[in-house]
């Protein structure tokens, strides 16, 4: 019963993307949970970017990939509609500072062959006639776009169950075992051993202590992510909104609330709690942020917050590698933030690695053994 092909630890949505390509595949999968649900951290609480722009030049291949080949087509493939929108982002800026930002990130993406460019205050309100006076220019992007995080994680889940993939909730990984040289068993706390061919670890922040139960250390800290949801409002704009001091984000969901992720300055502080959070203390300085770059939305109501924890990498790229210290291990984590967008390509990528296939991109620059001591 608790004998599979592969082991996957962590049912976000890239644990889950994961299991299910694995299990297109033909192998039988089982994926590990802590949580009594799926999605309970970063990929079901995030503000749902599809985004090419503003990638670290690692990323933006995978994101252009995805976006190209895989995002306008994964509703139809999943069954379930994830509520996916390519209609640009604006990344706004209301000062020469802040476009001397914007400028150093669309040259980098041009330089990665992506389609992006600054705008003045002119074209970015007649993008979207919402936007505050102060507003000097932006970056836009008309490729990117933005999805339902709960439902593309759900959407995933489901196709993976509807292929074979087995899924134990309530399932903490303590540790990772080897046998006869590789990564085997797979031991949680209430003392269940699962064993497998292979083993993948995508379980956020708490990848970095199940790993170090087989001498790797993945640099990576804790940091909160905050966002809030308003009531129903008529429909105003369909791009992924951002500014260039990533002081909030978000976008306008198809059922008409806005959803919108900010930050107070304080979240590198937050004690781990290795746990979903329902409040957000970055309420507050969110929806001052979000008044001023568009002054219409000041007497919307918000209706809930939730927080969650991402795994920021000390390079801010993640890891996605086979280290040559553990065969029959696959590492997948470190996002940083950055997960969401790219999770159809990386759970593709993921399942290469485990199987052993030459990867659908390169993924090189994610490798585990960038961190080790050069001499």
């Amino acid at each position: 019963m608790n004998t599979s092909d592969v082991i996957v630890i962590g049912a976000g949505a890239i644990g889950s993307a994961t299991a299910y390509y694995l299990a297109r595949r033909g192998l039988k999968v089982t994926v590990l949970e802590k949580d009594g649900c799926v999605g309970v951290g970063g990929s079901s609480r995030n503000g749902g970017g599809v985004r090419q722009s503003g990638r670290h030049p690692a990323e933006l291949p995978l994101a252009m990939y995805g976006v190209k080949h895989m995002w306008p087509n994964l509703s139809e493939e999943l069954g379930v509609d994830v509520e996916y929108y390519q209609k640009g982002n604006l990344r706004l800026g209301k000062t020469e500072a802040h476009m001397g930002i914007l400028r150093g990130l669309t040259e980098s993406c041009v330089a990665g062959g992506l389609d992006m460019r600054l705008i003045d205050f002119k074209e970015a309100k007649e993008i979207c006639p919402y936007l505050s006076e102060e507003i000097v220019g932006a970056g836009w992007c008309p490729t990117d776009g933005h999805a339902n995080p709960m439902l593309v994680t759900l959407a995933y889940y489901r196709a993976a169950r509807q292929n074979g993939v087995r899924y134990v909730s309530g399932a903490e990984v303590t540790e990772l075992r080897k046998v006869r040289g590789r990564v085997s068993e797979v031991v949680t706390a209430n003392g269940d051993v699962y064993s497998a061919g292979r083993v993948a670890v995508t379980a956020g922040y708490d990848s970095r202590k199940i790993l170090s139960s087989v001498g790797l250390d993945v640099p990576m800290s804790p940091l909160l992510m905050e966002c809030i949801v308003t009531e129903e409002a008529p429909h105003m704009f369909w791009q992924m909104l951002g500014t260039a001091m990533a002081d909030f984000y978000g976008h306008q969901s198809k059922h008409g609330s806005f959803v919108f992720g900010g930050t107070h300055g304080y979240e590198a502080y937050a004690a781990y709690d290795g746990g979903a959070r329902g409040a957000s203390v970055a309420v507050p300085s969110t929806c001052r942020a979000i008044i001023g770059y568009f002054p219409v939305l000041r007497t919307l109501k918000v209706v809930r917050s939730w927080a969650g924890w991402l795994d920021e990498c000390v390079d801010h790229i993640p890891v996605m590698d086979n280290p040559e210290e553990t065969p029959g291990l696959t590492v997948g984590c470190g996002f940083s933030g950055h997960g969401f967008g790219i999770s159809p390509v990386v759970g593709t990528l993921l399942a290469d690695l485990v199987v052993g296939d030459a990867p659908l991109l390169d993924v090189s620059k994610f490798k585990y053994d960038r961190f080790k001591a050069k001499i």
